[in-house]
């Protein structure tokens, strides 16, 4: 076996145990990646196939770098180079390491989405997105530091000066950052969903879309208002929607011509009207005279309607006021409207005729 320390048979070895290793790969995708890939398409998911297929091109590149690692140690090489074959060999392994991890977050995201959708089916891509997008990048640090580190390279200096470019595009992107926890804040607290009717202090309309910086909402004119997430999660939020009753709240003034009797039978049949009312909600109902006004007699009318929907809100409130007037008319009673009574007082004046 000396012939194999024959240096003029170096190179053609190190070029055979080179090619031996590409046969493996061959035999290794044709054997073992096979059997495995059969195993996984037999579980009832998905995500195990995704994650195999990911790791491919990063198990291939392997033996690439083992083989030319085994070829390299063959050869006689000068120290200052086999210092550099040793470093750039351990460089390539903690490559292809994050190269294998940066891949499997893409099928991951999948695993992300399962916890996202619990916030709204709408808004879970946008944060899968953003979760899956940060982790790629943090993959990415860490593997360019690792590698830095290998060479000699003054990791801290970089480190601290990546820290103060962070610190500058925090300040730079502020606004953003502000956006993105407001948006988190409304992911967890929901205080409205898409389609919601809702009032803030800055707008007032549907929502239409719920992204991870802002909001659009459309006003009752049609048009489109975005109102950043952070504007939003800062605001005090009306959300009509969520109503589980809408108020009806009135006050009907009888002239003083009503008597007694007729007060309060319009009074008894304006509650029984209201209690056989299906549009009426039966928790709450106040009907009272409350009032000697300056030019009426006051009934304060106090109730809920079963629908919060504003068309059918409207119905059910024309509907009430028509009974109302009918209620009324039926008594011989008339609603009130403002007026003055002018009293006039005539007295003869004694005149002493001299």
């Amino acid at each position: 076996m000396s012939f194999l320390n024959d240096p003029a048979l170096q190179i053609p070895i190190a070029i055979t145990i080179f090619i031996f290793f590409l046969f493996a790969r061959k035999l290794f995708r044709i054997i073992i990646y096979s059997a495995i890939m059969k195993l996984v398409q037999k579980t009832k998911t998905t995500f195990d196939d995704e994650v195999l297929e990911s790791l491919t091109k990063p198990m291939n590149f392997v033996f690439i770098i083992i083989g030319t690692h085994v070829a390299l140690n063959y050869i006689q090489l000068p120290e200052e180079m086999k210092v550099f074959v040793y470093h750039g060999m351990k460089s390539l392994y903690a490559f292809v390491i994050f190269w294998g991890i940066f891949n499997v977050l893409t099928p991951f995201s999948k695993v992300i989405h399962g916890f996202t959708v619990k916030w709204g089916k709408e808004v879970s891509d946008d944060i899968t997105n953003f979760i899956t997008k940060s982790l790629k990048f943090i993959v990415i640090s860490i593997g360019f530091v690792a590698i830095m580190h290998e060479w000699g390279y003054n990791i801290s200096g970089f480190l601290a000066s990546l820290g103060l470019v962070g610190m500058a595009l925090a300040l730079a992107a502020k606004d953003t950052a502000a956006n993105l926890f407001g948006s988190l804040v409304i992911f967890s607290d929901k205080p409205f969903k898409i389609g919601d009717w809702i009032y803030t202090p800055n707008v007032e309309g549907i929502v239409e879309q719920i992204g991870i910086r802002s909001t659009k909402v459309r006003t009752f004119a049609q048009a489109i208002v975005t109102v950043p997430n952070a504007v939003l999660a800062n605001s005090a939020i009306l959300n009509w929607s969520r109503m589980g009753k809408r108020r009806i709240k009135m006050n009907i003034g009888l002239t003083y011509s009503t008597t007694a009797q007729q007060m309060q039978n319009i009074l008894n049949q304006l509650r029984e009207m209201l209690k056989q009312h299906s549009g009426i909600h039966q928790e709450t109902i106040y009907i009272h005279f409350t009032d000697f006004n300056d030019s009426s007699l006051g009934i304060f009318c106090y109730f809920f309607t079963n629908t919060t929907q504003w068309g059918e809100y409207m119905q059910v409130r024309e509907d009430v006021n028509l009974k109302v007037m009918q209620i009324v008319q039926n008594n011989g009673a008339a609603f009130a409207f403002p007026s003055q009574s002018i009293y006039i007082e005539n007295s003869e004046k004694n005149t002493e005729l001299n």
